[in-house]
C-alpha cells in the first residue's frame, strides 16, 4: 500500500514564485527514498506539505489512502507520520527531555504512567538515558537532534520524514544515527545534503529540479 502519494504538487509562498511546480512522488509501505537538492528548492516545504503544516495552491496528497484537503484530514496523518524538522528548536519545548518525550504519547490519549513507559523505551533504545532529566534548552545542537527524533520515535509512526536530521551532528552522533535509522522498522524520506548518508540509510532516491522530483 502506498503510504503517500503526491500528484503535481503547486506551491508558492506569498510575493514570490512558485517553489514547487508540479512535485510528484509516491512512498510505499517499507519503502526508504531519499530527496537531493539545492539550498531553497523546496524540500522543506514538501515534507510539511505532506503532514498539512502547508496547503498546496494546487495538485493532490492523498495519505494512508485518503485525499487530504482541509486541516481534519491531516490530523490523523500527523499521528502516523513522523516529521523530524530540521531545526530541533522548532520541535521541542517542554523543559526536559523526558516531557519532550512524552509530549506526543500523551497527546494521543495515553495516561501519564504508559507515556513514562514509553520514554523509556524509546530513550533506552536510542542510548539517551543519561538526558533523561535534563533541561532540552541547555542541550548541544546534536544531542537535541537525537531527542528530537526520540520524541517522534514514541509515537510509534508508521513512516518517518526527516528533515537534514544530521544537521549540528559530529561524526560520533551521526554515525549513532545511521545505525539508529537503519534498524528501524518505519518507511522513511529522508532530504539531506549528505550523500553517505542517502547510501546508507535510503539509496533510492530523486532530486529536486525547477520544482519537480526527478531520479536522482
Amino acid at each position: 500500500m502506498a503510504l503517500f502519494e503526491l500528484d503535481g504538487l503547486v506551491f508558492g509562498y506569498s510575493g514570490r514564485p512558485a517553489i514547487l511546480q508540479g512535485a510528484s512522488l509516491t512512498l510505499e509501505a517499507g519503502q526508504r527514498l531519499s530527496i537531493a537538492g539545492a539550498n531553497g528548492s523546496g524540500k522543506s516545504t514538501l515534507l510539511q506539505l505532506m503532514v498539512g503544516l502547508l496547503v498546496p495552491q494546487s495538485g493532490q496528497i492523498r495519505a494512508f489512502g485518503q485525499a487530504r484537503r482541509a486541516e481534519p484530514d491531516f490530523h490523523e496523518v500527523r499521528r502516523r507520520a513522523g516529521l523530524v524538522f530540521q531545526d530541533p528548536d522548532d520541535q521541542l519545548f517542554c523543559p526536559t527531555v523526558a516531557e519532550d518525550v512524552a509530549f506526543g504519547p500523551l497527546n494521543l490519549g495515553l495516561g501519564r504512567a504508559a507515556a513514562m513507559d514509553q520514554v523509556e523505551a524509546v530513550l533506552t533504545r536510542l542510548d539517551l538515558m543519561h538526558l533523561k532529566d535534563r533541561v532540552t534548552h541547555r542541550l548541544s545542537g546534536g544531542e537535541k537532534r537525537l531527542v528530537s527524533l526520540a520524541a517522534v520515535l514514541a509515537m510509534e509512526p508508521e513512516v518517518l520524514l526527516l528533515d537534514e536530521p544530521t544537521n549540528a551532528l559530529d561524526e560520533e552522533n551521526a554515525g549513532r544515527l545511521v545505525a539508529i535509522l537503519q534498524g528501524l522498522p518505519q518507511a522513511i524520506l529522508l532530504v539531506t545534503h549528505d550523500a553517505e548518508m542517502r547510501a546508507q540509510v535510503a539509496p533510492q532516491g530523486l532530486r529536486m529540479t525547477a520544482g519537480r522530483l526527478v531520479p536522482a
